[in-house]
């Protein structure tokens, strides 16, 4: 846990570079085929992209989160987190590799901007008041950047040796 909103920043920074050069480092060819055991880099791209947003729209801009994933209330609260992963790459299929590099960065820059304001305090408060382990928000913050960053980088890069 980082023990300051610098800290956090740092580590957001840390993993977005090193996903950043790995994903540099690859050609479009090699980012569009998919990886042995895995989806395409850019699959990945995409997932990554998603769960920022769902973070930025729903964990910190308090959207709903059907809304946020584009499907109904039933269908939400149907699908489990594969359900949900499954449902973004069948979306993700026909976009273009530069579609999804832009939004990619972009969603990055927004995270970083919408994450500007929030006080560290803010982000160690219970992000739910009816969540017996009173989770703060800041786990949220983690598992939709630096962690997910890391686990994908080395997923895609597991699948290219």
């Amino acid at each position: 846990m980082p023990k300051d909103k610098a800290e956090l920043l740092a580590r957001i920074d840390q993993e977005w570079t090193a996903l950043r050069e790995l994903i540099d480092s690859l050609t479009p060819k090699q980012m569009s085929e998919a990886v042995p055991g895995s989806w395409s880099v850019k699959d990945h791209l995409v997932h990554l992209t998603t769960w920022e947003q769902f973070l930025l729209r729903y964990h910190l801009g308090q959207e709903p989160p059907h809304i946020v994933m584009e499907v109904d209330v039933e269908t939400f609260e149907r699908l489990d987190e594969d359900g949900l992963n499954a449902l973004i790459y069948e979306r993700s299929q026909d976009r273009s590799l530069e579609d999804v590099l832009d939004s990619f960065t972009q969603s990055h820059n927004q995270v970083l901007d919408a994450l500007e304001p929030v006080t560290f305090a803010d982000l160690m408060k219970p992000h739910y008041a009816d969540d017996p382990e009173a989770r703060p928000l800041i786990n949220w913050v983690i598992g939709n950047t630096y962690d997910h960053y890391q686990e994908h980088r080395q997923t895609i890069q597991e699948g290219l040796m």
